[in-house]
């Protein structure tokens, strides 16, 4: 009877968290965007989950298609990270919190060159957050990464240095989402 327990526990947890998924459309994620003078294509896209939830789901925008994370995380060249919140669960200070584990994580724990730079990051997530918001991070050489709110814009850092570290938390050896990484660097088939 245990067995039989449990196979319908995994059933139950597997169709809520189905249910649950993905509400992002490939309307949220097109295969271009233009930012600037730049016309970005989408590298990849997947999800952000945890604890087998998803949270959020992003896409890696770049010049140019590549697979190398690291030739990415360092190019001064336009490019951008497009998330849409998926879940309820994700609040501006859990998401914040988040962020700054990864900026910690992309530096290998030395943040202080740029921590100026994360302390003006942090302001652009004063709002509420909900589910269904899109921020997009656009970098763009010798302007800096440019914040987005659904569509509306909430500040700019600048710094070449600072851009290396953002994307670094979803591209670096120790990323945010394993998964969410491997899928950012290959090209997604249409939805």
């Amino acid at each position: 009877m245990p067995k039989l327990s449990s196979k319908i526990t995994a059933i139950l947890l597997l169709f809520v968290v189905t249910a649950m998924a993905n509400d992002a459309t490939a309307e949220d994620f097109p295969q271009q965007i233009q930012a600037g003078q730049h016309r970005l294509i989408l590298n990849g896209s997947g999800s952000r989950t945890k604890y087998l939830l998803e949270m959020y789901v992003a896409g890696l925008y770049l010049s140019n298609e590549t697979q190398s994370p690291a030739a990415i995380a360092g190019a001064d060249e336009a490019m951008s990270i497009r998330i849409k919140i998926t879940s309820g669960f994700v609040s501006q200070e859990k998401l914040v919190d988040s962020l700054t584990e990864g900026f910690r994580n992309a530096t290998g724990g030395n943040v202080t060159p740029i921590q100026p730079q994360i302390n003006q990051f942090r302001k652009c997530f004063a709002e509420t957050i909900t589910k269904g918001d899109t921020y997009d991070f656009i970098y763009l050489p010798k302007y800096g990464v440019a914040v987005h709110r659904n569509a509306k814009l909430k500040g700019v850092i600048a710094g070449i240095e600072f851009k290396k570290a953002l994307f670094d938390i979803w591209l670096s050896d120790n990323p945010a989402d394993e998964n969410l990484k491997n899928a950012m660097l290959t090209k997604p088939t249409r939805r």
